[in-house]
């Protein structure tokens, strides 16, 4: 059982729960609680660590089995966790690669562009799931997906939704467009509102910073600009909202079309 700080685990455990560069220099991040643990792809899954005090149910046993693992002390334990009531259960995790090239094949995206806010961004993976998004594409200026905050509010959908960091926006979005994606911005200057627009082909919905939304040089290349209806004086909705409420009427758009296609 590892009872001390300043291991060698632990202190690069505990590195990469705080540090953006030293995570992208590993390629590696850090998963905590039993939900996020349990459901890491197994080729991806490299190392687990239990608190001392750990008491698994009869299923995380049997799905224990064969796997790396190390017992810290509860005091280890706390002072790797991020949350304010460890369950008691980490993992170390291998960051997955994606290929752009083969997820430009799909018909679903979300693009975002220099969200900075953890919780939305995790909200926004997660809905992104739920909704059938086929893939995620973020400019290096969004928020870390890895940070630890983002990694628990995806409830396990980074797992499965990609998700690519692109250096070139724009020359992602000029690719998006040669393969016949149809680009969506949403925008205070909307031409029209969502539902007026046909989301049931290949397309990708551009969402822009909390603060200051889409960059000039970005809303640009959208081929349409749309909106969400608004009441009272509300201007604008939470950046994982909108992108909710985009995402889940592209959903029921592509379902509507599949229907009528079968019949």
């Amino acid at each position: 059982m590892i009872t001390s700080l300043t291991n060698s685990q632990i202190k690069h455990v505990a590195a990469l729960q705080n540090k953006h560069r030293y995570r992208e220099e590993q390629g590696q991040f850090v998963a905590e609680g039993i939900k996020m643990v349990s459901e890491t792809p197994e080729e991806l899954l490299e190392r687990i660590y239990i608190s001392e005090t750990f008491v698994p149910d009869r299923r995380l046993t049997s799905w224990l089995e064969g796997k790396k693992t190390e017992t810290v002390s509860e005091k280890v334990f706390r002072g790797l966790s991020m949350t304010q009531t460890p369950q008691g259960i980490l993992a170390l995790v291998r960051m997955p690669r994606r290929d752009v090239k083969s997820l430009l094949k799909k018909s679903a995206f979300l693009i975002l562009e220099s969200i900075q806010d953890p919780g939305n961004l995790g909200t926004m993976v997660r809905t992104a799931e739920g909704a059938g998004v086929d893939a995620i594409f973020m400019s290096k200026t969004c928020v870390d997906i890895y940070n630890p905050k983002v990694v628990r509010s995806t409830m396990g959908s980074l797992y499965r939704v990609p998700f690519v960091y692109v250096d070139d926006l724009h020359g992602l979005l000029e690719e998006m467009k040669k393969n016949k994606i149809t680009l969506f911005a949403a925008h205070l200057k909307g031409e029209k509102y969502y539902y007026e627009a046909d989301l049931s082909g290949k397309c990708a919905f551009l969402i822009g910073n909390e603060a200051n939304g889409l960059t000039w040089e970005t809303a640009s290349m959208a081929d349409t600009y749309i909106k969400i209806p608004m009441s009272g004086q509300v201007e604008s909705l939470n950046a994982a909202m909108a992108a909710g409420i985009l995402m889940y009427d592209m959903r029921r758009q592509k379902e509507a079309a599949a229907k009528k296609i079968v019949l």
